[in-house]
């Protein structure tokens, strides 16, 4: 075995970078009161002007296969969270709607997950750490494209 590689500092920081948010996450997820693919749709469709996606760009943007997708927002769509509605820009596409009830839905679990974010993540950190931990993870977000 390579000792040099497996004691590199790239490594070991990824590697916490896994762990931090393998546990982090089931406690800023608890209680949410739906499954966290749900949540993830809701949210990015909440925080989206209109408050609707092409089904396509929602998918890309909650990691999902189309086809992985389709049976989740059947299953949103099912329970009112959502609705599909035709793209008027193109035949072809759907749009992803939050509906009244799915947006009722989000406001429950945002103050679960708000609270569990404030206790979990951001009261262990100063204004500056916050500060740098965006800046850290907005920039691997964007250069990873």
């Amino acid at each position: 075995m390579n000792e040099q590689l497996l004691n590199d500092d790239d490594v070991t920081l990824y590697g916490l970078f896994v762990e931090a948010f393998a546990r982090i996450k089931p406690l800023v997820h608890r209680d949410l009161g739906m499954p966290d693919a749900w949540f993830e749709v809701l949210l990015r469709l909440g925080r989206t002007p209109g408050h609707q996606l092409r089904m396509t760009d929602l998918a890309e943007a909650v990691s999902f296969s189309s086809g992985g997708f389709t049976r989740l927002a059947d299953r949103m769509a099912k329970e009112g969270l959502i609705r599909r509605d035709p793209d008027p820009d193109d035949r072809r596409a759907a749009l992803a709607v939050l509906t009244g009830k799915g947006a009722e839905a989000l406001d429950r679990a945002l103050a679960n997950h708000v609270s569990q974010l404030r206790r979990h993540v951001t009261a262990t950190l100063s204004t500056e750490d916050r500060r740098h931990l965006e800046r850290i993870l907005t920039t691997l977000r964007d250069t990873n494209e």
